[in-house]
């Protein structure tokens, strides 16, 4: 297997074969996405931000109406994975389901389905991204829960390549900023540092919270703030957060190209530096 198709994979207490067939087809993370999934790099042989993680894991399954995961289950399964996979760049995945139900939006009949593995990640790059028409719903039932339904974020991120962006940036239904795919979303606002708040529907991303308290505590101003979906298409210097890509520029919206930032280059700066002597903050 080549590296970058290279899977370690976790199932029911060990180890396993990444081919090995190992979800019944009833369960409703395959059959109605009633599921929940956390990713976090994994830096020289460590997951980052683990904690950060497991509690977001814990708020999506009980967003969900899901019973939560064995915390140290999970983690040691984390690290089985991690020390099995050694220390080359790489993401972990956790996922967690209703386990095996009917094939219908009913509950499931549990118990619940833990898989946990690792792949290889690209080093991060700066990115391009395409505003799509599509928009987030900031009152739905799934807001600011990190879901296995991700259909949605499937047609828009074909749709930003299709219209030569990396990434898809989504409005909610108010007409304001909210998020990308699998991203946060930073725009350059004078000296300051603005990213839309949780009430816009965005995801509470790990690294977006890491990037607002590290900036902080170094002095930058860093702050949520409504944003109206039109700054971006304004705005000189935007950047972009993930677990797998750390702090990002975006060199074009939707065409118009744009400049790394200032404030988004310091912050890059501190996040690379700080996130390798802080691996769990």
């Amino acid at each position: 297997m080549s590296a970058e198709n290279r899977v370690i994979l976790w199932f029911d207490g060990r180890l396993r074969d990444h081919a090995e067939p190992v979800v019944l087809a009833t369960d409703h993370g395959l059959t109605v996405g009633d599921g929940v999934f956390e990713a976090c790099e994994l830096l020289d042989g460590r997951p980052f931000a683990l904690s950060r993680h497991l509690d977001r894991l814990e708020r999506s399954a009980a967003g969900l109406g899901l019973p939560i995961p064995d915390r140290e289950v999970v983690r040691r399964a984390v690290h089985e994975v991690a020390d099995a996979w050694g220390t080359e760049l790489a993401r972990i995945r956790i996922l967690w389901t209703g386990g095996p139900g009917p094939l219908g939006s009913e509950a499931a009949w549990g118990p619940g389905t833990l898989l946990v593995a690792a792949s290889a990640v690209g080093a991060p790059h700066a990115v391009s991204v395409a505003v799509v028409p599509f928009v987030r719903n900031e009152r739905s039932a799934i807001a600011g829960l990190k879901t296995t339904s991700y259909a949605e974020n499937v047609r828009a991120l074909a749709w930003a390549h299709e219209h030569g962006g990396d990434e898809a940036i989504f409005a909610n239904t108010r007409g304001e900023l909210c998020e990308g795919t699998g991203t946060n979303i930073f725009i350059e606002d004078g000296g300051a540092l603005l990213t839309p708040p949780l009430d816009s529907g965005c995801l509470a991303g790990v690294t977006r919270a890491v990037v607002l308290e590290w900036a902080r505590e170094e002095g930058i101003e860093a702050r949520e703030e409504t944003i109206p979906l039109k700054a971006i298409h304004e705005a000189e210097h935007v950047a972009l957060s993930s677990s797998t890509r750390g702090v990002v520029p975006v060199v074009a919206v939707d065409g118009r190209a744009l400049e790394p930032g200032p404030l988004t280059q310091q912050v890059a700066e501190i996040y690379t530096r700080r996130h390798v002597l802080t691996p769990d903050p």
